[in-house]
């Protein structure tokens, strides 16, 4: 039986999933959409919080997805990614609460911006760190 788990690495250039992937072609395969989806949403963000990884003990499967992510503020929260976006459906890594009707977000940005003051801050300084690389590149 084929092992399942993706390191991080191999996933740091694959964002978009398409029919015609070549994660389909493996026969017999448990490696589904959704769980790719979630290690590329980690390794895009993991920089501004301080944790964040795919569920192990929660099921995957090709609709569905669980990530756990500690903010900056060390508050834990366990998302669930589907078609529909990204919500809050724990307030604790690996768990899942049916009482919490949390909105959905279309990105993960989108979510850790109203969940977390730091990540926001975080996230803005690279982007202000990048926009400054490219206005030196592009006056070199």
């Amino acid at each position: 039986r084929m092992e399942t788990d993706c390191k991080p690495m191999e996933l740091s250039n694959n964002t978009g999933f398409e029919e015609d992937s070549d994660y389909r072609d493996f026969e017999g395969t448990d490696v589904k959409d959704m769980r790719l989806e979630a290690e590329a949403v980690v390794n895009d963000v993991l920089f501004a919080v301080s944790n964040m990884f795919v569920s192990k003990s929660l099921p995957c499967a090709e609709d569905v997805a669980y990530i756990n992510v500690e903010t900056r503020e060390r508050n834990r929260y366990c998302l669930e990614l589907t078609e529909a976006g990204l919500r809050v459906v724990a307030y604790d890594f690996d768990q899942t609460d049916d009482r919490l009707q949390t909105p959905y977000h279309e990105t993960v940005y989108s979510l850790l911006d109203s969940l977390s003051p730091a990540y926001r801050e975080v996230f803005g300084n690279a982007l202000l760190q990048r926009l400054e690389a490219l206005k030196k590149d592009s006056q070199s």
